[in-house]
C-alpha cells in the first residue's frame, strides 16, 4: 500500500519541482518588468510587485530602431516558416510515397543534418554571403533559417504522410482527382498537427537565432530582435526594469503561440516521430 502510494506521489512531485524550476525564471522576468525601480534594486527580494508600472515597457518600445527590428524579425521568421513548410511538404510526400534509389540514404542524411551543429559552417556561410555581396541583408537570413529547420520539418511531415492510408489517395484518384489534387484534398487536411508542430519549431528557431545575424548583419537597420536584446543593457546601463521589459516583449510571441498550439505541437512531434 505504501509502495503504491509512493509510486503515485513521486512522479507528480518530480513534475511539480521541474515545473517550478523552469517556470520561475519566466515569472521573475515578467514580474521584474512590472516592478518599480525601488523594488528591483531592493536588497530584500520583492516576490510580487507592490505597485505595477508600465514605464519599463515604454522605455523598451521607445528605444532606437525597436519597431524596425520587430518588422525584420517577423519578416524573416514568417518567410522562413512558410518556405520550409512548402519545401518540406513536397519532400515528405516523395520520401513517404515514392520508391527511388538513394531514398534511405537521403533520410539518414536529413537525420544527420538535424543532429549536426550548423555553427561549424558559419565561416563558409559568411564567405558565401560576402562573395555574393549580400551582407547586411535579410535575404541570406531567410535562406539559412529555412535550411536550419528543413530537416526536422521533412522528417516529421514524412511520418504523417506515411500514416495516411494509400487507399484514401487512390480512391480520390479513382473519383477523378489528379495526384496533386488528391494530395491537396485528402492528405493535406490530415497533416494539421504536424504542420502546427513544425511551424512552432521553425518559428522558435528563427525567432531566437543569434550568431548568424551577428556575423552577417552589422547594419542596425538590418538586424533582428535577439541581437538588439543583447545590446539593450549597454544602451540603458543598469536599468534592469527596462532590460526585463525588453526580454518580456521578445519572449511574448513565443509564449502566446505555444499556449495556443501546445497540444497540437506535442502530439505533432511525437506522432510524426514514430509513424512511417
Amino acid at each position: 500500500m505504501k509502495r503504491s502510494l509512493f509510486g503515485r506521489i513521486w512522479p507528480n512531485a518530480t513534475a511539480v519541482v521541474l515545473f517550478v524550476g523552469f517556470a520561475f525564471p519566466v515569472y521573475w522576468m515578467f514580474a521584474t518588468a512590472f516592478k518599480p525601480t525601488g523594488d528591483i534594486i531592493s536588497e530584500t527580494p520583492v516576490w510580487f510587485p507592490t505597485d505595477i508600472t508600465f514605464d519599463h515597457f515604454k522605455k523598451a518600445v521607445d528605444a532606437d530602431h525597436f519597431w524596425t527590428l520587430v518588422l525584420n524579425s517577423v519578416t524573416v521568421t514568417v518567410l522562413s516558416v512558410v518556405f520550409s513548410l512548402v519545401i518540406a511538404l513536397f519532400a515528405a510526400f516523395a520520401l513517404a510515397r515514392m520508391r527511388f534509389r538513394g531514398r534511405r540514404g537521403l533520410i539518414v542524411t536529413f537525420m544527420l543534418a538535424q543532429m549536426a551543429p550548423w555553427e561549424v559552417m558559419i565561416i563558409a556561410i559568411y564567405m558565401i554571403v560576402r562573395d555574393n555581396d549580400m551582407l547586411d541583408s535579410l535575404v541570406p537570413l531567410t535562406v539559412f533559417y529555412t535550411m536550419m529547420v528543413l530537416p526536422l520539418t521533412i522528417l516529421t511531415l514524412r511520418g504523417y504522410v506515411a500514416a495516411v492510408p494509400k487507399d484514401l489517395e487512390e480512391a480520390a484518384m479513382v473519383d477523378g482527382c489528379t495526384r496533386p489534387q488528391a494530395f491537396v484534398r485528402v492528405i493535406f487536411p490530415l497533416l494539421a498537427p504536424g504542420l502546427m508542430a513544425t511551424s512552432l519549431f521553425g518559428f522558435i528557431t528563427a525567432w531566437n537565432e543569434f550568431p548568424l545575424v551577428l556575423i552577417l548583419n552589422k547594419d542596425i537597420e538590418k538586424q533582428t530582435l535577439p541581437l538588439w536584446l543583447s545590446q539593450f543593457q549597454t544602451a540603458f546601463g543598469d536599468d534592469w526594469g527596462a532590460t526585463m521589459a525588453a526580454s518580456s516583449l521578445f519572449a511574448l510571441p513565443i509564449l502566446i503561440l505555444f499556449i495556443f498550439l501546445q497540444r497540437k505541437a506535442v502530439s505533432g512531434l511525437t506522432d510524426g516521430a514514430v509513424k512511417g
